[in-house]
């Protein structure tokens, strides 16, 4: 087996004649060369493969074939690579041996294998000198092709051969500063089968979380962390195509991410996490005004013209939250397309890798995950109970530590038996109702602030038609929240300690 690390990046296409020149400031240890490389990757017709986070692909390189068996990388830029030079075209299960794959491996699996989808690049690899690294850098042109849909493909790889990871980290930013790469961590593989289903082009959900209760919580947190990492860099082009799906997801990546870093903040190193907490800190903030408006728009405001509000006012109030709707998305796009995003995605993806390999914690994942829920659950049932006292800063607290420990139900529930997630089930139903309810009071209040602002702000020849509206849509509201607030308070009550432990 080989461990390979690398990033991977994607420029666009008439950039990547500039990137070899960019990396000319470090030193140049061989001879550039090119090659075309037309790569057939296996599974079977349900995707047996993929669902172990396993790939197969035979390479034809000139005269040769090369198969190649690869591992997920576990949360790492690190991941594990068989290769054995094969006859034809066709895999050799006889070269599968001591490989995750033999281990799937059957009398039947070799029947069932078929080719799903082809890859063809033209690639050019130059050696590089970082201080003491060695680092392949790959430019790859071409296209990822399943029946009569293909997709180009147009990126830049860069391989640690030998030396500091630290110093991969190096020659990326170089590269970010000089040719606006960003880094994509979808390998070709997993855009083949995006082609193959049709689900790579939209809004990306939330993927699901596997941890092995051995686990350290550090190393279990670098798995969680670059899983919420992918979300976000996966939902990308939809927000640059001003996507309101789109724009949610990336928030909810960023979520997801925020909420995992504090559920491991006493295994975190203050210093540098307050410097990324800062930086995700901004790009929620970018998106913020997107999301929310949006679903002001669309439901808090287009509804009320079929509720008796006259058209003039309903009129009014939604072309002056359209403009702000699509001000606000432009902002989003544009965070999205800076340099100060793709430096966050370089920091962030080094500063998971940095911190699974610091060690000296002897605790597994499943006996911190058991601790941290029953925590969480005790407080949030005990501020709970005083819910009808509670301001709407202190609700939104409240709101937040649940939102918290609905996310970790999300990551931990891997180490559950089949059995016990049942219950882990029941919890997360009941926590995504008190959040649900917490959530639309809190919208509720930010609603009341925009409609009293759009009454008073708006022109005399509309100001009497636009506060009728605006008191219309405030009006529903409040009596909304009366029942919003039993929901809540029911649920709390009924909030109870999980009474099954990980371990399968």
């Amino acid at each position: 087996m080989n461990a390979e690390t690398e990033l991977k990046f994607r420029l666009a296409p008439q950039k990547l004649s500039s990137v070899l020149r960019a990396a000319a400031s470090n030193g140049r240890l061989g001879d550039r060369s090119e090659q075309a490389l037309v790569s057939t990757y296996y599974d079977t017709s349900n995707q047996k493969l993929r669902r172990h986070g396993l790939t197969l692909r035979v390479r034809k390189v000139g005269d040769r074939y090369v198969q190649t068996v690869k591992a997920g990388g576990s949360g790492t830029v690190t991941r594990g690579e068989w290769e054995h030079e094969v006859a034809g075209a066709k895999p050799d299960f006889k070269k599968i041996k001591n490989t995750p794959l033999d281990d799937l491996a059957s009398k039947k699996l070799p029947r069932k294998l078929r080719p799903v989808f082809q890859t063809e690049v033209h690639r050019t690899t130059e050696a590089r000198r970082v201080r003491r690294s060695e680092i392949e850098l790959a430019v790859d042109r071409g296209h990822v092709a399943a029946g009569r849909r293909s997709r180009p493909v147009a990126e830049l790889e860069l391989e640690l051969k030998s030396g500091q990871v630290a110093d991969l980290f190096r020659l990326a930013r170089n590269l970010e500063r000089k040719t606006g790469a960003e880094l994509d961590l979808r390998s070709k593989a997993e855009r083949g089968f995006q082609l193959v289903t049709g689900h790579g082009a939209g809004a990306q959900h939330a993927e699901p979380i596997a941890l092995k209760g051995e686990l350290s919580p550090r190393n279990a947190f670098g798995v969680i962390a670059h899983s919420t990492l992918r979300q976000i860099t996966a939902n990308a082009d939809p927000v640059r195509d001003m996507d309101s799906e789109g724009v949610h997801q990336m928030r909810v990546g960023l979520r997801r991410l925020r909420a995992a870093i504090s559920l491991f903040s006493d295994i975190l190193p203050r210093a540098s996490t307050e410097r990324i907490k800062a930086e995700l800190k901004w790009l929620t903030g970018e998106l913020a005004p997107a999301r929310e408006i949006d679903v002001f728009l669309e439901e808090s405001i287009r509804p009320i013209a079929d509720q008796g509000v006259p058209k003039r006012g309903a009129r009014a109030i939604a072309k002056r939250f359209s403009a702000e709707r699509s001000a606000a998305f432009a902002r989003a796009r544009e965070a999205v397309g800076s340099a100060r995003y793709r430096r966050l995605l370089i920091d962030v993806i080094e500063w998971i890798e940095t911190e699974q390999s610091r060690a000296g914690d002897d605790r597994s994942i499943a006996t911190y995950a058991a601790a941290l829920l029953d925590r969480r659950i005790r407080r949030a049932r005990k501020q709970g109970k005083h819910l009808d006292d509670l301001d709407p800063t202190q609700r939104h607290k409240l709101r937040i530590k649940v939102k918290k420990i609905r996310y970790a139900v999300d990551f931990f529930g891997s180490l559950y038996s089949d059995r016990d997630r049942k219950q882990l089930g029941i919890l997360a139903s009941r926590l995504k109702q008190i959040q649900s309810a917490l959530g639309s009071l809190n919208d509720f209040m930010a609603h009341r602030e925009l409609a009293t602002e759009a009454a008073l702000a708006a022109p005399p020849a509309n100001r009497r038609a636009q506060a009728f509206a605006s008191g219309f849509i405030v009006g529903r509201e409040r009596e909304a929240a009366n029942g919003l607030m039993k929901d809540a308070a029911k649920e709390l009550h009924r909030l109870h300690r999980l009474r099954v432990a990980p371990g399968k």
